[in-house]
């Protein structure tokens, strides 16, 4: 099977492509880098053309109001240029909670990429994940003054980077769903003491000081931002990914 992994030269893109070739497939990474533009089109007819399934894991350059902008063009752009190549399948990679939390401009922005893709003339696949494991020093780097952490007592469910790519890769080489996959990791924290967990496990000095106005998952209402239901647990324990 031929995949374009739009997307393809960044952490998880990357490691789909990867996985994707391992079992077999054509798997070919498109980016910024290899000459393709989401946003003006260039190089995306190209890199789509006999292609079995697209993925997509293009991301905003900002998490701004800008961000929708960009969601709603690229989307446009890849759909077009999937449709005018006989494209079978298209992936997306999305946030578990995003529609539960409308107050961040970005989290809006994913539920717009993801009901431009159902309205959309291709047969799809959505998968949502949890906050990645990779993303925890930036979320800290945000609130953090002198020796000090603030962070909220927000339910935070992380999944590494690796089991998010493997699952993606994994819905891409099967039927389309025509609908969402939930994958959360193994273990929910508060943010705060996810925050304590990971100084700890370093051996940082630094103090984590709960604070439920800190940073931008402060405005998270309850678990939005953890798995319900049937969806799927990834295998890596924080702890493990952490050592």
């Amino acid at each position: 099977m031929k995949i374009a992994v739009i997307g393809g030269t960044g952490l998880i893109g990357s490691k789909v492509v990867k996985k994707l070739n391992e079992a077999g497939h054509e798997a070919v990474p498109h980016s910024q880098s290899t000459g393709v533009d989401v946003i003006t089109g260039k190089g995306l007819e190209a890199a789509v053309a006999g292609a079995d399934v697209v993925v997509n894991l293009t991301n905003s350059p900002t998490f701004d109001e800008a961000s929708p902008a960009f969601f709603q063009t690229s989307m446009d752009n890849i759909l077009a240029a999937g449709e005018k190549s006989g494209v079978g399948h298209i992936v997306v990679l999305s946030i578990v909670g995003a529609d539960q939390v409308p107050e961040l401009d970005y989290y809006r922005a994913k539920v717009l990429q993801e009901d431009i893709l159902k309205a959309g003339p291709i047969p799809y696949s959505i998968v949502r994940a949890t906050q990645f494991m990779e993303f925890v020093d930036a979320v800290m780097s945000l609130t953090t003054e002198g020796d000090t952490i603030r962070l909220p007592a927000t339910a935070i469910q992380p999944i590494a980077a690796q089991d998010v790519s493997d699952a993606v890769a994994e819905v891409a080489a099967d039927t389309p769903l025509n609908g969402t996959a939930d994958i959360g990791g193994p273990d929910v924290f508060t943010l705060d003491e996810l925050g304590r967990v990971t100084l700890n496990a370093r051996s940082d000095s630094r103090t984590v000081v709960t604070d439920d106005t800190a940073g931008m998952f402060a405005v998270v209402r309850g678990d939005a931002l953890t798995t319900k239901g049937d969806a799927r647990t990834a295998p890596t324990h924080y702890t493990d990914w952490l050592s």
